[in-house]
């Protein structure tokens, strides 16, 4: 089941601090930039990078998903390994908050997220 109308908007609203904390500084966000996106109960951070041989075409690199389960009421964390398939993150598979998942994103003690 999609999250409500509500908890879109406080999803939305700690998705945009974050970022605005995270992202690169406006000089580099042409050569790297961070996104998300929300669909459903799911939230996807990814990379935007230009492409190598053509600056005008911009690629998205998944990095980092959580996955809200409303019967279990928390938030399943997930990132996406060398295979292109998506994987528990074994050090907090779970997490209670979008809070909790945004702090392990940002500090990545085990370099899943950013190597």
């Amino acid at each position: 089941m999609a999250l409500t109308e509500l908890e879109r908007k406080r999803c939305d609203k700690a998705l945009a601090d974050f970022m605005a904390r995270r992202r690169p500084p406006p000089h580099l966000r042409d050569q790297l930039d961070l996104g998300f996106r929300m669909e459903g109960q799911c939230i996807e951070i990814f990379e935007i990078r230009p492409d190598w041989k053509d600056d005008s075409v911009r690629h998205e690199s998944p990095v980092a998903k959580a996955t809200f389960v409303r019967t279990q009421g928390l938030w399943k964390v997930f990132w996406m390994r060398a295979d292109l398939k998506w994987h528990g993150y074994q050090p907090k598979a779970e997490v209670n908050t979008l809070k909790e998942f945004l702090g392990a994103f940002d500090r990545d003690e085990h370099g899943c997220f950013f190597g």
